[in-house]
């Protein structure tokens, strides 16, 4: 199956910065009849500036991605374009949209991954967290190394996602050693769980900044 990337510029001014299920609520409430997204359509979340209060500015490289399959293109093109988006009384317009090809990396990063993990040792999380990369990777038939990542710090890029009230810890991931083929499979796929919500969304290293 082939597959496209939507980008839509923004025009609005600031964004919660965990806004990964608010936006997914916010497309399912306008354009959608509260119906939800189909599985293979990925949405990321929206790089921008941080700010205080838990908000991010938005800025020229700020942008909504969609991806899903070619021949779904032109209904969420058309679905999405000069939508109005209320994010938690952020007021975000969807503009200017630009269809592009996922481009093949050995290296790619996520943000944000998630699983729903047996354990919650916080201790041994990294090591679960590792094991289920593996196990995801295995299932798509991938040959490569999952990474958990760091942070600016140097520490390890523990993140979370707030749904409900309710906060779903994940980590950020490499994964290196990817052909082109995988590389490909992996950003259409994804990885874990929350994919509408902006988790398991993959790019290129030098592909997208990670500003949010």
């Amino acid at each position: 199956m082939n597959f496209l990337e939507i980008q839509f510029e923004l025009r609005g001014k600031t964004l919660p910065s965990d806004h990964g299920y608010s936006i997914y609520s916010a497309v399912k409430k306008t354009v959608l009849d509260e119906k939800s997204l189909p599985p293979e359509v990925l949405l990321c979340s929206v790089p921008g500036v941080p700010a205080q209060d838990g908000m991010i500015y938005l800025n020229r490289s700020s942008r909504l991605r969609v991806r899903c399959p070619a021949e779904q293109v032109q209904h969420w093109y058309r679905l999405l374009q000069n939508t109005v988006l209320d994010v938690r009384g952020h007021l975000i317009r969807l503009v200017q949209p630009r269809l592009c090809l996922p481009q093949p990396s050995e290296i790619l990063k996520a943000r944000l991954v998630t699983f729903k993990l047996d354990t919650i040792n916080h201790q041994e999380l990294p090591f679960y967290f590792l094991e289920s990369c593996n196990k995801a990777l295995e299932k798509l038939e991938i040959k490569a190394q999952a990474f958990i990542d760091s942070n600016l710090d140097g520490d390890l890029a523990r993140r979370a996602l707030q749904i409900k009230g309710k906060h779903i810890v994940g980590f950020g991931v490499v994964i290196e050693g990817l052909n082109e083929q995988d590389s490909l499979k992996l950003q259409c796929c994804g990885m874990g769980g929350r994919k509408h919500f902006g988790c398991g969304w993959f790019y290129p290293t030098r592909g997208m900044p990670d500003a949010s």
